[in-house]
C-alpha cells in the first residue's frame, strides 16, 4: 500500500479531486488530503475525511507535536496537487511556505505531480508558464491541463484533466522511479507522434458490424504518456468509448479503410507513429445498402476481400528518420512461439519495432494490465510486464532509442 498526499488548490476544479481521491482509494492506496484553506471553501474538510477514511489535515498548527509541516511530506510516496491553481504554482515555484501544503511540498523527496487548473489567460500568462518551467526544471511533473469548458461560458485550454487522466498518470509514476525521470526529462518535447487506438468496424449493412475486442485501452494510455513526456500528440480512435485523454488531438474513425486514410495523412508530419489499434484484415466485398432480413431457415453467406495493410503501407512510405511501431495480438502455445510470430511480422511488416502480446483465451483485451515482448529486427528489446499505463512508458522507452540510432 503507497502513501499518497492529495493537495487541493482552491479553485472551482476542486470538486473533481473527489473523484481522483475515490479512485486512488479504491485502489488500495492511503490518502491524505491536504486542502488549502481557499479549497475549504469549495469542498469542506468533512466531505475530504469521508472520502478518504483518514484525518484530513489543513493546518500547520494541528496535532503539532508530530510535526506536519514536515512529517506528511517526508513520509509520503507519491504527491499529487489536483487542481493546482496559479497562485499554488507561483508560490510552489518561489519555495514559499504559508499554508501546510507548501510545506509538504518542500519537504517531500518522493515524486510530486501537479495538475494545473486555471483560466485560459492565466495558464498561457508568462508568468505562470515560467513558474511551470521552473518547477519541471526541479524536478516536478507538471501535466498539461486540458481544453474544454471553464467556469462560467468561456472555453479553452485550462481545465482540470479528467479524474481518470489524473490517476492513470499518478499510478504510473508511483514506485517507478524510470517512468518519472523519463517524465521529467520530457523526452519527446518537440515531436510530433501519431497513435491508433481501438478496433475496426467493417458494416456488414446499415446495422450491423464485423468487428474486434480491442478496447483502446492501450492506445490511449500511450497517448497520455507521450502528452507527459512532451510531444504534441495525435490519437486515432477507432470506435473507442472510453474518456479519451487531455493534452491530445483526436481523430476518430470507424473502418480499416477510414484509418488508414487518416494515418497516412498524419504520417507526413509525424516523428514517429504507433500502430496500437486493431484493424480489420477483411471487410465484406458489397455491404448491404438496407438491413439485412432473415430469409426462412437459410444462413448467411458473405464475400470478403482484404483489407489494406495499414502497418506495412505505413512502414514503406515513412521518411528513413520516422519511428514506426506495430502490435501482434497472436494466440500462441508459449513464448518461443510468440517470438516466432512475432519476428515474422516483423520483417513482413517493415517496422522498425513490434509489441507482441499473447492474446490466447482472450486475455489483455479491456483489462488494465498488459504483458508485451518489444522486439526490433535484432531481436527482444524489452519483456514487461504491469498496468498498461507503465506499459506505455516502456513503447516509449524503444521508441526514444530507435530514433537516436537514426540520427
Amino acid at each position: 500500500m503507497s502513501r499518497i498526499v492529495l493537495g487541493v488548490a482552491g479553485g472551482i476544479a476542486a470538486y473533481k479531486a473527489c473523484e481522483v481521491l475515490r479512485r486512488l482509494s479504491e485502489s488500495g492506496h492511503e490518502v491524505t488530503v491536504v486542502p488549502t484553506p481557499n479549497a475549504l471553501e469549495f469542498v469542506g474538510a468533512t466531505t475530504w475525511a469521508a472520502l478518504s477514511g483518514r484525518a484530513v489535515a489543513t493546518s500547520v498548527f494541528e496535532n503539532i507535536t508530530e510535526v506536519p509541516h514536515v512529517r506528511i511530506g517526508q513520509q509520503a510516496d507519491l504527491v499529487v496537487v489536483a487542481p493546482a491553481t496559479a497562485d499554488l504554482l507561483a508560490r510552489a515555484a518561489t519555495g514559499r511556505a504559508d499554508d501546510l501544503l507548501t510545506n509538504v511540498l518542500l519537504t517531500a523527496t518522493c515524486p510530486v505531480l501537479m495538475v494545473p487548473a486555471m483560466h485560459t489567460e492565466m495558464w498561457l500568462h508568462p508568468a505562470t508558464q515560467a513558474n511551470v518551467a521552473t518547477l519541471r526544471e526541479r524536478g516536478v511533473l507538471v501535466m498539461e491541463p486540458a481544453s474544454g469548458r471553464l467556469t462560467g461560458a468561456d472555453t479553452g485550454p485550462g481545465r482540470l484533466p479528467e479524474p481518470v487522466d489524473i490517476v492513470a498518470v499518478a499510478t504510473s509514476v508511483l514506485g517507478d522511479e524510470r517512468t518519472a525521470d523519463a517524465v521529467r526529462a520530457r523526452d519527446l518535447t518537440g515531436r510530433h507522434v501519431v497513435v491508433s487506438a481501438g478496433g475496426t468496424h467493417e458494416a456488414l449493412d446499415p446495422v450491423r458490424f464485423l468487428g474486434n475486442a480491442s478496447s483502446g485501452l492501450q492506445g490511449i494510455a500511450l497517448a497520455r504518456a507521450a502528452s507527459l513526456r512532451g510531444a504534441r500528440v495525435t490519437l486515432v480512435a477507432a470506435n473507442v468509448s472510453l474518456p479519451l485523454p487531455s493534452g491530445c488531438t483526436v481523430r476518430t474513425v470507424r473502418s480499416t479503410a477510414e484509418l488508414a486514410e487518416a494515418m497516412l495523412e498524419l504520417q507526413a508530419d509525424a516523428d514517429a507513429i504507433v500502430m496500437a489499434a486493431a484493424p480489420a484484415d477483411f471487410t465484406p466485398e458489397a455491404p448491404a445498402d438496407g438491413k439485412i432480413k432473415k430469409d426462412g431457415d437459410g444462413g448467411l453467406t458473405v464475400s470478403f476481400k482484404q483489407t489494406t495493410d495499414v502497418l506495412k503501407t505505413l512502414s514503406h512510405a515513412r521518411p528513413r528518420e520516422q519511428v514506426i511501431v506495430g502490435f501482434a495480438a497472436e494466440t500462441a502455445a508459449d513464448e518461443a512461439d510468440l517470438l516466432r510470430l512475432g519476428r515474422a511480422k516483423l520483417e513482413r511488416k517493415g517496422c522498425d519495432l513490434l509489441v507482441l502480446n499473447n492474446v490466447s483465451g482472450g486475455a489483455v483485451f479491456g483489462e488494465p494490465d498488459n504483458t508485451v515482448t518489444i522486439i526490433d529486427a535484432t531481436g527482444v528489446v524489452e519483456a514487461a510486464a504491469g498496468s498498461k499505463s507503465a506499459i506505455a512508458h516502456r513503447i516509449w522507452d524503444a521508441v526514444v532509442a530507435a530514433g537516436q540510432e537514426k540520427k
